[in-house]
């Protein structure tokens, strides 16, 4: 008997195994599906699409500080994501919940913890101390390696720019009114960076505190 003939059609382990685009098609068609399977739920509960009490859209000048924030890069050192563990929750606080950032676009969840976590940094030190940090760490923490950004205060936020950014959030779901924008451009209109950037650091983690 010729084992060829018993050989059943159709996909095997050979012929998988040994062909390379056959392969990738078949584990990505597999990864799409289970991450299909855990993302689709998300978008139709409620504590992952409303925002939990006492959230609210960011204001202009805060708004301006975020931006300040990714273009430095700060969240490759600092988590905005506090875990429900007991030795996360005796340090930081609350434990981070989605609701909480429904109204970030993109949201500042991550692993990385080089520096200490930020989500619940919000009221947690003056406006005073943030400036002095941010214009030179180790004033404060002697031991610290964060960069110095001193040239945030010399820098003056771009005024103009701000009431296309609100109106750009509007469309993906933020609620701001046509007033807000309106009067983006004023709000943080002869502000600094400075003063942005420490104006979103004291918007943190407040709604859970």
């Amino acid at each position: 008997m010729n084992p060829k003939q018993d050989t059943p059609t159709g996909f095997t382990h050979e012929k998988i195994e040994t062909n390379n685009l056959l392969m990738i098609v078949l584990i990505l068609f597999v990864v799409a599906i289970g991450g299909l399977v855990e993302i689709v739920p998300l978008f139709f509960q409620k504590s992952t699409t409303e925002p939990v009490l006492g959230v609210k859209p960011l204001t202009p000048l805060q708004l301006a500080g975020r931006d300040v924030y990714l273009r430095e890069g700060c969240y490759n050192c600092h988590s905005q994501m506090i875990r429900p563990f007991r030795s996360e929750t005796l340090r930081y606080g609350h434990y981070s919940v989605a609701g909480e950032f429904v109204y970030d676009h993109p949201f500042q969840w991550g692993s990385k913890r080089t520096g200490p976590d930020l989500h619940r940094v919000g009221g947690k030190y003056s406006d005073e101390w943030h400036r002095i940090h941010l214009n030179n760490p180790r004033d404060l923490v002697p031991e610290s390696n964060m960069p110095a950004y001193s040239w945030l205060e010399k820098t003056q936020v771009d005024a103009e720019a701000m009431p296309a950014h609100l109106r750009a959030l509007r469309r993906v779901g933020v609620p701001y009114t046509d007033e807000e924008i309106a009067g983006a451009a004023a709000a943080v209109s002869g502000k600094t960076e400075m003063e942005a950037t420490v104006a979103y650091l004291q918007s943190l983690g407040l709604a859970l505190k």
